[in-house]
């Protein structure tokens, strides 16, 4: 499919873990705003939960795609925790009538960054099982860093760890250039270090002074992230979401502004499909 680009549920609910029936809003959103996919957290996929056949039918009739289903971890203890292991059991088995998403792994951030290398180990250590117990069902797993204060993923030598210990044979990562930017660092070093590993990408805009910001208003250089992508012949999406409180309040015309944004000056460089 080469790059195509998408939407994460997160300008519509910002917190993983709110649950809310508003899919059908979603996709009518990432339709109008001339995406192709969506990557959702599984707190929003609403009525179709438990009906991924008509989920499915919902998109094919909308001419979208699922890139992603989005599932926060902590790996307590260096394992997926019982009720982690039964999402992933119940979402391996959904994920087989979309044969081309993956699973999107957040890492969860603790109350602080006490004991932060044994947790950073211990998470790496649950990424790789989990990515090794997907692939046995036939799906590519890629783990998402955060870079709110109390992560364990936050700066430079956090993601040294990170990129060191993580399995590229199991367990890809998600770069988001919103968190890579508060966490100090340049998105464009970090994609041209990390690119075996990148399997999934998030862009959402921010200020050099730790602000969310709308999309081409920040100071992250999308254009470069994207042409580094597509240079080294990444195959995979590239997921948009907004993080301001307008975003929030708003986020039809968020999208639709999104989406204007992509097709102008991201679109041009990979030359795929947008609508």
């Amino acid at each position: 499919m080469a790059i195509d680009f998408g939407c994460q549920g997160s300008t519509w609910v910002l917190d993983y873990d709110i649950e809310a029936d508003i899919m059908d809003k979603i996709m009518d959103d990432v339709q109008r705003g001339g995406f192709t996919g969506l990557d959702m957290q599984i707190s929003l996929l609403g009525r179709y939960r438990n009906e991924p056949e008509r989920f499915k039918e919902e998109l094919d009739k909308r001419g979208l795609k699922l890139a992603a289903l989005t599932i926060p971890h902590a790996f307590p203890g260096g394992e997926a925790s019982e009720e982690e292991k039964e999402l992933e059991e119940y979402f391996f088995k959904y994920l087989k009538h979309f044969p081309s998403a993956i699973m999107n792994v957040p890492s969860r951030i603790g109350s602080n960054r006490d004991n932060l290398y044994q947790r950073q180990k211990e998470i790496i250590k649950g990424a790789n099982e989990l990515g090794k117990r997907a692939l046995e069902n036939g799906i590519i797993t890629s783990l998402h860093p955060i870079s709110y204060k109390t992560s364990y993923w936050r700066f430079k030598e956090d993601y040294e760890v990170l990129f060191n210990g993580l399995d590229p044979r199991y367990m890809g990562y998600t770069p988001d250039v919103g968190h890579i930017a508060f966490g100090g660092m340049d998105a464009v070093e970090i994609f041209k270090e990390a690119l075996p590993l990148i399997k999934h990408v998030h862009f959402k805009d921010a200020s050099i002074d730790f602000k969310w910001m709308k999309m081409g208003e920040g100071d992250i250089d999308f254009n470069k992230c994207v042409q580094i992508l597509h240079d080294n012949g990444y195959d995979g999406w590239v997921i948009v979401e907004e993080e301001t409180p307008e975003a929030q309040l708003d986020t039809s015309n968020t999208i639709v502004e999104i989406g204007e944004y992509v097709k102008k000056n991201l679109h041009p460089i990979v030359k795929g499909v947008f609508k």
